[in-house]
């Protein structure tokens, strides 16, 4: 085979990989045998690779993230200059964090977590439910993610709100954008979707600031990147009730240590950063589909800017 990728995914899952490349005409090679293999690799899909790894591959020609994020490709001997990364952009992927999305809006707004707590405690005591069309789902980042996700909130009728860097354009939802419009956006934000890119302008974007601009009784739902969030402020809203709830699939330091506040908190729910897990079965044909067009000398789909960070 001609076209041979180098493969460090996310989980132990090296055969499926393997597998599901060779119906592509691809031999995967384990990121273990990168010695071995260093002079016939054209082409690396990578999770949190060690730098320098990639820049000792002479002929590499295009990197693949696993993940829809290229932030575990930022750093300091990490992407050889001169190499294009492609972000991992596929229908299994999207689909697995708009079900996380909508599965946290409705738990929330069907006061789930409080029902949970009364049947711990033996407590009946129903109460009185509001229609999704009169509360607001606001999504920070309207990139393909959170495209997806407010397109599936609003077919069940909740308002739905988005912000972004630049002006997006999506069908039926309100689009805020830029410095000036966040404040509008968070004011009417009763579920806030986190979906942003980790970048300079982002890191730290959820502060205390930003979270008392929300509605008091908010719901905060993470699956975009752990340091777009100052805990200690989250942590701070969640008791003071200017938060009433957060479920967070992303943290500052993974694995969650488990020391953190957040493991005991009785209004968060945490999940291993496994909103959405990438597929071989159905990612290997958005790599082998670009490795084509590499090779036909057409332009990448979903090229990456490291310089933007997304």
């Amino acid at each position: 085979m001609s076209n041979v990728i180098l493969v460090k995914s996310d989980f132990d899952r090296f055969s499926e990989w393997a597998d599901e490349f060779r119906k592509h005409d691809i031999l995967a090679v384990p990121w273990d045998d990168m010695a071995r293999h260093r002079e016939t690799v054209k082409y690396a899909l990578v999770w949190q690779p060690e730098p320098g790894a990639l820049a000792s591959l002479p002929n590499l020609e295009v990197i693949f993230s696993v993940a829809a994020g290229i932030d575990h490709l930022k750093g300091e001997g990490l992407v050889p200059a001169g190499i294009p990364v492609v972000r991992m952009v596929e229908d299994s992927l999207t689909a697995g964090m708009v079900e996380y999305i909508v599965y946290n809006v409705l738990r929330f707004h069907r006061e789930m977590p409080v029902y949970e707590r009364d049947q711990t405690n033996r407590i009946w005591k129903p109460r009185v439910q509001q229609s999704a069309w009169d509360r607001t789902a606001g999504i920070l980042g309207l990139g393909v993610l959170g495209s997806a996700a407010a397109v599936a909130l609003h077919r069940l009728q909740f308002n739905v709100i988005g912000w972004s860097r630049n002006p997006k354009q999506v069908p039926e939802v309100t689009s805020y954008f830029g410095q000036d419009q966040l404040e509008p956006f968070l004011e009417q934000t009763e579920f806030l979707v986190i979906l942003l890119p980790l970048t300079e302008d982002t890191g730290g974007i959820v502060n205390r600031d930003f979270l008392n601009k929300l509605p008091r009784g908010a719901y905060v739902i993470n699956a975009g990147r752990g340091p777009l969030v100052v805990d200690e402020d989250l942590l701070a809203a969640l008791d003071q009730g200017q938060i009433a709830g957060a479920a967070l699939d992303v943290f500052n330091q993974e694995p969650l240590p488990t020391e953190s506040p957040y493991w005991k908190h009785p209004a968060v729910t945490i999940t291993p950063h496994v909103a959405s897990i990438t597929l071989p079965a159905t990612s290997t044909r958005h790599v082998a589909d670009n490795i084509q067009r590499h090779r036909e000398g057409k332009p990448l789909t979903h090229l990456a800017d490291l310089s933007r960070g997304y």
